[in-house]
């Protein structure tokens, strides 16, 4: 009889306890099955379940209240992209691809956007872009970069294009080079979107002029 190596063993009980929670339709906020009840049905024992678990909370997928239980956390809230990015950004190739395939999706987005969006998120873009130029926001950091562009990833109406690049926006946070936008970018942006953009006028954007293309 072989053993399984317990690396293997032990994201198989990973694989299988998301397979759980799949199958439970258990959601962010949501209580856990207790170790006994894990135990039996994942055919393992306590102790591996409970290493399991200790792994994922310290990648702040779950939280264990005392007295209550362990409980599912919000995405957003997770702390793996942040222990990835550690190692994954050492390499400069890697931060060049990272950045490029950002902005693919932010274009892409845009191009949505244009097609998809509704008069309220129109409105949201637009009053979201009077805040910026009341500011005087000339030169606008990483923070209201994201902000806005969630409002054009909901305009786009794709989640799994909007999970793509909130992933890879987190990773963007770890980079260390600091990168101002224009407030004339968001300008053209917005008229983009406002006026259908196509395809061919995707090249205008000069926010992207010496992106990936």
């Amino acid at each position: 009889m072989t053993t399984k190596p317990r690396e293997k063993m032990f994201v198989e009980i990973l694989n299988k306890l998301k397979a759980i929670i799949q199958k439970d339709r258990l959601q962010p906020g949501d209580k856990l099955p207790s170790e006994r009840e894990l135990s039996e049905r994942l055919n393992v024992g306590r102790s591996s379940v409970r290493e399991a678990l200790r792994a994922m909370e310290l990648l702040g997928l779950i939280e264990t209240r005392r007295g209550e239980g362990t409980f599912i956390k919000e995405a957003r809230n997770h702390r793996l992209v942040e222990v990835l990015a550690s190692f994954i950004l050492n390499d400069g190739l890697v931060k060049k691809e990272l950045t490029e395939t950002r902005q693919m999706i932010e274009k892409n987005a845009v191009l949505l956007a244009s097609e998809r969006r509704t008069e309220a998120q129109m409105d949201r873009l637009e009053d979201f872009l009077y805040q910026m130029e009341k500011n005087d926001q000339t030169g606008i950091d990483s923070v209201v970069d994201r902000d806005f562009f969630r409002i054009v990833l909901d305009a786009a109406h794709n989640s799994l294009l909007k999970r793509l690049w909130v992933e890879l926006t987190e990773y963007d946070q770890f980079n260390e080079d600091e990168v101002t936008y224009l407030l004339s970018d968001y300008r053209q942006i917005f008229t983009l979107i406002k006026e259908r953009a196509s395809t061919e006028t995707l090249s205008s954007l000069s926010r992207y002029q010496n992106s990936y293309q």
